[in-house]
Order: structure tokens, then sequence, then C-alpha cells
């Protein structure tokens, strides 16, 4: 009978120990999705760029491919710096499993035309099929 006593004894020693409280992780869990829904916006739209105002607008369901060019004169493939050597080959290679997927080019008013014909010219010789202006939507 005492081997008994020892056996209980011993058991709820044990589950006591096994107990687990998820409140504080759920509690730390559901903080970091408030602070990443709060910030994920404001790191896509990091950069400050003017655009033209224009009366159309363009709706895409697809991944968007974008080429940011800033009135500093920095270029930006989907808010990544990159330099205008280097856009070719990423474009490129993005495009390779997609080749008629568009490429959005905003551009800052302030940037030269010519510059932006220049990497209009640079994304067709990638092989970019549809090439978009981003304009501001005027009401």
């Amino acid at each position: 009978m005492a081997r008994f006593k020892d056996y209980k004894k011993k058991r709820r020693n044990h589950d006591e120990m096994i107990t687990l409280t998820l409140t504080p992780l759920i509690d730390t869990a559901l903080n970091l999705l408030i602070i990443f829904m709060i910030t994920a916006p404001i790191v896509q739209n990091g950069i400050k760029v003017d655009l033209p105002f224009g009366k159309s607008k363009e709706v895409s369901s697809q991944q968007e491919l974008v080429v940011t060019l800033s009135k500093d004169n920095k270029m930006y493939f989907n808010s990544y710096p990159i330099t205008k050597d280097s856009l070719v080959e990423t474009i490129k290679k993005t495009i390779a499993q997609r080749d008629d997927l568009p490429v959005y080019i905003k551009a800052d008013e302030a940037v030269a035309y010519g510059k932006v014909i220049e990497i209009v010219d640079q994304l067709k010789f990638a092989g970019v099929k549809y090439i978009a202006m981003s304009t501001r939507h005027t009401s």
C-alpha cells in the first residue's frame, strides 16, 4: 500500500510540472501581428515620389513590378535600390517565367523626361512587353 501512495505522490508532482500557460505567448504573437500590420504599408510606400497627375487608372490583379525614380535621381526596383547597370539583368531574371508581366514606372515629376525615356529603353531591351507610367489620379 505504501508503494501506491508514493506512486500517487510522484504522479501528482509530475502533472503539476507539465502545466503550461499560453496566455503570454498568445499576447506576444498578437502584438507582433499588430506591429507587422501597421509597419508593412509604411515600408512598402517608403520612397517619396510626387507623381504627375493623370485621369486614367491602371488596375492589375497580378504581381506588380515597379521601377521608381526619385527626385534625387535614385532608382529603385520594387522598393529596393538598384543601379542603372544592373536593371536589365534584374528585369530579365524577374520576367523569365512570365514575359507578359507589366512594369510600372513611378517617376517623380521633377525627374527629367530624358531619364525616364532611358529607363523605358532599358526595359524594352530587357524584353518587357508592357510598360505603364504611374500617375496620381485627379479628382
